[in-house]
């Protein structure tokens, strides 16, 4: 305990406590200028210019993707439902 407390810095290596420097105090937040909606959208465009866009084939090719899996879990779902329902169906003799 006696390290760890001198490596948090609260006692010295004789083990006497170590004397806190008092905290600063925080200093009251200043208000902050309003940009105007020209500067904001001036902002906004150099943003959107930093942004890696995906190119055409790339957009083909997570589409597809995305149809296929979309497809596989509707029919999973379906199938499990299917199921279920048979097997409920089949405990209460309906």
């Amino acid at each position: 305990m006696k390290r760890l407390m001198q490596r948090q810095g609260q006692v010295g290596a004789d083990g006497a406590p170590v004397r806190q420097r008092p905290q600063p105090r925080p200093q009251p937040r200043q208000a902050k200028e309003r940009t105007s909606p020209a500067e904001f959208v001036r902002q906004v465009r150099a943003e959107l210019r930093k942004v890696a866009w995906p190119d055409r084939a790339e957009v083909v090719n997570y589409s597809i993707l995305v149809f296929i899996v979309l497809v596989i879990l509707i029919l999973i779902i379906f199938g499990l439902d299917y199921l279920f329902g048979k097997f409920v169906f089949y405990l209460f003799k309906r």
